[in-house]
């Protein structure tokens, strides 16, 4: 049994990336499972909070959830012609400490998805991620980038 995980960018109620992921959570072959997770919960990072009371609850269980998983589909906004804060955000708080980077995105395919009203979709959102996933190939080794959901 493949088991991904679907992780939305966004935290709002009527999403159209959760929605895009719901839709691919019942598309998913025989075989296959996607499970989705969740960024709400996850606190601003700040490394005194890190270095004081440790990696938050949600945090810790985000991490364990994408370990567990055999890829990790993104559905992503974009704001600004950028990736959404709160996703930058998780990012940074996944990638902590950075010795569990390896047992975070190690190993696992990762893709983007991405739902928009606009013309050009989510285009330069999806464009963003690029620097986020190079930097986790340079820090995880098995990191391995995919563009594209098959």
């Amino acid at each position: 049994m493949t088991r991904i995980l679907g992780l939305s960018g966004s935290l709002r109620a009527g999403s159209l990336n959760t929605a895009l992921l719901r839709a691919a959570r019942d598309l998913m072959p025989g075989g296959s499972t996607l499970g989705i997770g969740s960024i709400a919960g996850i606190p601003l990072y700040d490394g005194d909070l890190e270095a004081r009371a440790g990696i938050p609850a949600a945090v810790a269980a985000l991490k364990d959830a994408i370990a567990d998983a055999d890829g990790l589909l993104v559905a992503t906004p974009e704001y600004n012609n950028s990736i959404p804060g709160v996703l930058k955000n998780a990012v940074d708080w996944l990638s902590r400490p950075a010795a569990d980077i390896a047992r975070v995105f190690g190993g696992r395919p990762v893709a983007l998805i991405g739902a928009s009203p606009g013309g050009f979709g989510t285009i330069l959102g999806q464009d963003a991620w690029l620097v986020l996933n190079k930097r986790r190939k340079q820090m995880s080794h098995d990191f391995i980038p995919k563009l594209a959901w098959r």
